[in-house]
């Protein structure tokens, strides 16, 4: 399998490239610059391309220089939100133009301009498999006031639906994550047990949906799943 992983220098990013490999495969890793300290195992091939995705134009054309001819696995993992995102300090009204400029172009416009490259490199496999990286920001009524954060991902939701009916009869299966508050505190190599207890039930641990993108990784060419939601158990929004 040859998986490409967008956004992949640290946090959930990395714990795909760590954590979504069998035996023989050839993982590609994209971000701004490659981690110092991330290896695979030996039999697998990792490959990484670095680009700045706050430069949409410049580093869609780098990235498509440099992606193999052919991918089985697109994972998208791409987001940014604002300074004061997720906290008390947040004030939509006192965002820069700039900041929500720039947000709008990581999120939105470098998705697709990277997946106009890409995707047809996905298509001839024998499963074409697209992962979109969303949010539970990105659902009706989530309870969040971070305007910028969430329309992009609301976008995100609109591709993603466009992407399923313009290549269906390519049997394209496109998954959205839609994902709640994540502890990226805990790598893969901490255990399960205590990555799970930090936050007390309201963070999900990374382990929890790198298992749930290798069972869709394994699932048979006849199907797919639409949308994964997957919030913390305290999360009291859900």
């Amino acid at each position: 399998m040859k998986l490409m992983v967008i956004g992949a220098s640290r946090g959930l990013g990395r714990a795909f490239v760590e954590g979504l490999w069998e035996p023989g495969d050839t993982v590609i890793g994209v971000s701004r610059s490659r981690p110092r300290d991330l290896q695979c195992p030996d039999g697998i091939t990792l490959q990484w391309i670095e680009a700045d995705l706050a430069q949409p134009s410049i580093a869609a054309e780098q990235i498509a220089a440099q992606a193999p001819a052919d991918l089985d696995v697109l994972i998208h993992n791409l987001g940014i939100w604002e300074e004061k995102a997720f906290s008390d300090e947040y004030a939509f009204l006192e965002e820069s133009d700039a900041a929500l400029k720039q947000l709008v172009d990581v999120n939105i416009t470098a998705t697709l301009m990277l997946l106009r490259r890409l995707l047809p490199r996905v298509l001839n496999a024998t499963r074409p498999q697209l992962v979109l990286t969303g949010s539970t920001s990105a659902l009706p009524r989530s309870g969040r006031p971070e305007v910028a954060f969430g329309a992009s991902k609301f976008a995100l939701n609109g591709i993603a639906d466009a992407l399923r009916e313009g290549f269906r009869d390519r049997r394209l299966a496109v998954t959205s994550l839609q994902l709640g508050y994540l502890n990226t505190d805990d790598a893969l190599s901490v255990p399960l047990t205590d990555a799970a207890a930090r936050g007390a039930g309201e963070l999900v641990p990374m382990h929890d949906v790198i298992t749930m993108v290798r069972a869709l990784l394994r699932l048979s060419p006849s199907g797919f799943v639409r949308e994964l939601v997957l919030p913390a158990i305290a999360d009291p929004r859900y």
